[in-house]
């Protein structure tokens, strides 16, 4: 087991340098400080707490040790957040219910099911038709291997595991701290999940989150959303990014025939995220029209504007 050690910063690079390798990041903050600073976690009954209206009764289905998980990403985020922009929010319990609360919401919607399902087994993703805010109202109420590159994204739609069982898979697109694609595969860890996130340091946070979180079969893509290969996620989430327009388009060429693309945006958005897609030929009809087809929005418990909204790739014939 590592022991927490004094930290010692050379003078050569102050930790608050800017100019700071991300090499550098990565071997100081990663040890250290989570040792020093678990004495200051949240308590897993508060997270807890801070998460049951998001989660209704399915909050009873997160485990200490999931509740322990999430402490621990709080600690990792608080501190990288010192040195490089991950978050604006820097209270422990806002990030809870903003940024996890809104996570976790999103993830049980799209993966009902936490438990991996048999080999050969349908990928359990979101029902269209039981997307409805009425629907969904009555619900609420109740470690890091080696990174494919961009050439073994190719076929990784059919979502088999190394011992064939089908899984879902899972885009994060413009991840940034990991919200919404590393709480959900807190929910569901049997997804086969993708973080994108092109800015190298905020990659590099994401490759140490993935560690201190034990997670496996996470890919952390450093190549932009727009030039990975088209069609091969069954779900693709894509929340709170710069250039909203332009990322949406990205993330929409992502979503396989028959996969869901999430949005967790402001109402105010919604409009043009319609209109943007709408705007996208298809390659699965004759006429030519969207391949997506929408449901909800389904707003998120204690916020005035935001909402979930999903959108429906098309089938192949």
């Amino acid at each position: 087991m590592k022991r927490c050690v004094e930290e010692r910063t050379p003078s050569s690079a102050p930790a608050c340098a800017p100019s700071l390798s991300v090499r550098f990041l990565e071997d100081r903050v990663g040890v250290f400080d989570l040792c020093r600073l678990k004495s200051k976690s949240m308590q897993p009954a508060r997270i807890a707490e801070l998460l049951a209206p998001f989660l209704g009764h399915a909050g009873d289905q997160l485990t200490s040790a999931d509740l322990n998980l999430i402490s621990t990403y709080i600690d990792l985020l608080l501190h990288w957040n010192a040195r490089i922009n991950l978050t604006a929010i820097r209270d422990p319990g806002e990030i809870v219910t903003r940024h996890f609360g809104e996570s976790f919401f999103a993830a049980r919607i799209l993966f009902p099911n936490r438990t991996h399902r048999a080999a050969g087994a349908s990928p359990a993703v979101a029902d269209p038709e039981t997307l409805t805010p009425e629907r969904n109202s009555a619900a609420s109420s109740q470690a890091l291997g080696p990174q494919p590159g961009i050439a073994a994204l190719q076929g990784r739609v059919k979502g088999e595991n190394e011992s064939g069982a089908l899984v879902p898979t899972l885009a994060d697109v413009g991840s940034g701290a990991g919200f919404p694609g590393a709480p959900a595969k807190l929910w569901a860890p049997y997804l086969s999940l993708t973080l994108i996130e092109s800015n190298q340091k905020k990659a590099t946070f994401l490759r140490e989150l993935a560690r201190a979180l034990t997670l496996t079969d996470i890919n952390i893509q450093t190549n932009r959303a727009d030039t990975l290969p088209e069609k091969v996620f069954n779900v693709v989430t894509l929340r709170a990014v710069e250039r909203f327009e332009s990322a949406l388009l990205a993330a929409a060429r992502l979503v396989a025939p028959g996969g869901q693309l999430a949005l967790l945006i402001g109402s105010a958005q919604l409009a043009l995220a319609h209109s943007l897609l709408a705007s996208m030929p298809s390659d699965l009809s004759p006429s030519k029209t969207t391949p997506f087809s929408w449901s909800g929005p389904i707003p998120i418990p204690n916020s005035r504007s935001r909402i979930l909204v999903i959108a429906h790739h098309a089938s192949r014939e």
